[in-house]
């Protein structure tokens, strides 16, 4: 039994994400064309999925946005493939939203290094859990996400109830129903993924309906922060020529400014796109755009009105 963990072999092996696929049993029997389809085919239902949770990752959304407006983080943690899909959501938050990377963070069991790496043994210690967040400063501010695929890594579990215990705003997210997680959190979102195609890896599906759900949770939070203007990541950072080159486009998009223009704003603005397209559309200069921007608690369509 796993140190921690509660969980007999008999209890895991009971997982659907650990069942045997009927539909793929003569899998490594295949020609290459009809195993790529058959994975297809079973990825197709992943996204109808995770739709049937959007209720749970709607409440989710809600628990992050009001971390968000007390000063919180959004702080993903979990082990393994689960794990890396938190920290690479996280990682993405900075330039897509102009976040401070102390902002959304991911901690993966093992460390950096498991990012890479695999560290065998990581997900079975619960302390290691509260230990790993007592490192971040965790506070009753934030909220924690832990993922698991399984429903009951210990370490996600220990996550979670040591959030609890700190008063922080917890969400689990796992891809069984009746997941043990989900009853250590305030949200418990499950994603009934089904058996894999590659019996028990859980990287396939379950991992495709993580990342779904992940991508959800910080898009959701960040529209309802005012990090983005229709469908445009107007707080993206310009810090390298591809992103230099979008923050124009999206400048001219907004504004009707032609290209040598919307480059004009975006200098004038010191590279802030938010500013430079209130700079054009409220005829005011920079100092005076972020003062609008500031007094619209960076919401450029109210900005603007």
């Amino acid at each position: 039994m796993p140190r921690g963990s509660g969980s007999t072999v008999n209890d895991i092996g009971s997982l659907t994400t650990e069942a045997a696929n009927p539909r793929t049993t003569a899998l490594d029997s295949m020609p290459i064309e009809e195993l790529l389809r058959t994975m297809n085919a079973e990825d197709a239902g992943v996204a109808s999925a995770v739709g049937q949770a959007i209720p749970d990752i709607a409440r989710a959304v809600a628990l992050i946005v009001e971390a968000r407006r007390r000063g919180g983080r959004l702080i993903y943690i979990g082990a393994g493939t689960s794990g890396r899909l938190g920290v690479l959501d996280a990682v993405e938050c900075p330039p897509t939203f102009g976040t401070d990377p102390g902002e959304v963070l991911g901690i993966i069991a093992g460390g950096p290094d498991a990012f890479m790496r695999a560290v065998e043994g990581a997900e079975d210690d619960p302390a290691r859990a509260a230990a790993d967040l007592s490192a971040v400063g965790l506070t009753a501010d934030d909220v924690v996400i832990a993922l698991a695929a399984s429903g009951r890594t210990p370490y996600a579990i220990g996550a979670l109830r040591h959030s609890r215990s700190i008063g922080a705003a917890t969400v689990a997210i796992s891809c069984n129903r009746a997941a043990e997680a989900s009853a250590h959190a305030d949200v418990g979102i499950e994603i009934d993924t089904g058996p894999e195609v590659l019996t028990g890896s859980t990287r396939l599906k379950a991992g495709t309906a993580q990342k779904m759900v992940c991508n959800m949770l910080s898009t959701a939070a960040m529209v309802q922060a005012g990090k983005v203007y229709g469908n445009l990541m107007v707080d993206v950072r310009p810090t390298n020529a591809k992103l230099v080159d979008r923050a124009r486009r999206i400048i001219a998009e907004t504004t009707g400014a032609d290209s040598a223009t919307a480059a004009a704003l975006l200098e004038a603005a010191d590279g802030h796109v938010k500013t430079a397209i209130v700079m054009r559309l409220a005829g005011v200069d920079a100092p005076g755009a972020r003062e609008l921007l500031r007094d619209a608690d960076g919401l450029v369509r109210d900005a603007l009105s």
